[in-house]
């Protein structure tokens, strides 16, 4: 297969824009707006993101079968599930922030239930075959790293976006960010960058994956469905891949304690207003951004092992920061705790720069590995496992950070919160990423594949190709 393009690279990469934006905003205000601005408690929206989450996982490997399968002449296998995905988002994205103001509790909770099963599963459609198609397109080491690299900038802008948009959208003030307009001109705007991004990405490389659907496929098989999760087990048995899925899903359980009551501890216990809350979350993404090169550069001289395992030292180092100016913020002051927090982000942002990327490009190297060896396509049905994984362990997570928020009696009718209050919410973050990064680093060791097995494979592919001719 030819060098892909950079023209193509770009145009697939910025496809992860308009997912990520949608993605985040969804993940950085949701458990916020459900209990702060509806008003509903914190376990019902602990309950209804989590029950979303489990489901955006449990469809991941059945449409990433479906896909593998699939055999349409003018999409090829992806390209159609990228289409469809990116209006079933569009759509959804505007109704989830919607949320009739007069209904009650119960009929909030099933709008919020129904609309994020719906814009989950649109998600699905998109997400997988989208990760399937970077695979299929770039299966190559280094070139590989180099995609995910873009694409992860792009993912990370996304991730920037909603951050920004706040600060344009929510009105000023230490409590700004409690109007619920704030929430659906986002709405408005994500699902627009969401609805270009995806053509974009589709379109971009229609003519590398139409060629791509030459190649042989996946076969069908008798009772797949059933399969599909018992081969989640099988796959998870094997060394690298329970490795790396499980690291990836465990170290990204931190994100979803800093993203859903980290608005809560901005807002509660730093009493950061809603423009400095923006700025903070954007923080950490441009630390991310930016870290990208370094990643990159030290991953060809390390490996992506070792390269991985420094990132998590990094992050844990910014964590223990951000921990102690949150101990200390009586006596720091707002204004000297918001610059202080704001470095520490950074360095947080910097070390999850290689979280975004390096699992992923792990991760394809032995789908390629596999591809190599079988000559079979299942690039799409093992990244839904990768993504299965990682969103149960994320709704296990949200379901207890919402159970949490009632027993430590957060009360969003309040505008300050007890002190007590603060303190545990400061313990629900930090502990909770300082643990799944430290349990990440260590399951990460087991992990053994490098880039000289792969290149050895590469070679006796070529070779069988030749004889084969």
């Amino acid at each position: 297969m030819k060098r892909l393009k950079t023209g193509t690279k770009i145009c697939y990469a910025v496809g992860n824009l308009g997912y990520g934006v949608v993605s985040q905003a969804m993940t950085t205000f949701m458990m916020f707006f459900g209990t702060s601005v509806l008003g509903i408690r914190g376990s019902l929206v602990g309950l209804c993101v989590a029950l979303s989450a489990f489901w955006d996982g449990l469809s991941d490997p059945i449409v990433g079968y479906l896909s593998d399968i699939t055999r349409s002449k003018f999409w090829g296998r992806r390209l159609g599930y990228l289409f469809f995905g990116t209006l079933g988002i569009v759509v959804f994205n505007i109704l989830l922030w919607s949320v009739p103001s007069g209904m009650g509790e119960v009929a909030k909770f099933f709008w919020l239930l129904i609309m994020l099963l719906a814009l989950e599963t649109a998600n699905t459609c998109f997400a997988t075959p989208y990760v399937a198609l970077g695979i299929d397109i770039a299966p190559g080491y280094n070139e590989q790293s180099t995609l995910q690299g873009y694409k992860t900038v792009f993912f990370i802008l996304g991730m920037v976006l909603p951050s920004v948009l706040m600060m344009i959208f929510m009105p000023g003030g230490e409590q700004g960010q409690l109007a619920q307009s704030g929430y659906i001109y986002i709405a408005y705007t994500t699902s627009t960058i969401s609805l270009f991004s995806g053509l974009i990405a589709i379109f971009g490389t229609f003519k590398r994956a139409r060629a791509i659907h030459g190649e042989q496929s996946r076969k069908k098989e008798k009772n797949a469905f059933f399969k599909i999760f018992y081969n989640f087990f099988l796959v998870l048995k094997q060394r690298n891949y329970g490795a790396i899925i499980l690291s990836y899903s465990v170290a990204l359980i931190s994100t979803a304690f800093l993203t859903s009551v980290g608005m809560h501890i901005f807002t509660y216990c730093f009493h950061f207003s809603s423009t400095q809350i923006p700025i903070i979350m954007a923080g950490i993404f441009l630390g991310a951004i930016l870290s990208q090169p370094f990643w990159i550069y030290l991953s060809r001289r390390i490996d992506k092992k070792p390269t991985l395992r420094w990132s998590y030292f990094v992050i844990l180092v910014g964590i223990f920061f951000t921990f102690w100016v949150f101990v200390f913020r009586e006596s720091i002051g707002t204004n000297i705790c918001f610059y202080l927090v704001l470095i520490c982000i950074f360095v947080c942002g910097f070390g999850s720069g290689a979280l975004y990327s390096l699992p992923m490009s792990m991760f394809a190297d032995n789908v390629t590995m596999d591809k190599l060896k079988t000559g079979e396509n299942k690039s799409a049905t093992y990244s839904g496992y990768m993504t299965f994984a990682y969103n149960v362990a994320n709704s296990l997570a949200l379901l207890v950070i919402g159970v949490l928020l009632d027993i430590i009696k957060f009360d969003p009718s309040q505008p300050v919160q007890a002190l007590k209050v603060q303190n545990y919410l400061g313990l629900i973050v930090f502990g909770g990423c300082a643990v799944s990064i430290a349990v990440a680093m260590a399951i990460i060791s087991r992990y053994n594949l490098k880039r000289s097995d792969i290149l050895k494979q590469q070679l006796l592919a070529k070779r069988k190709d030749k004889n084969k001719k």
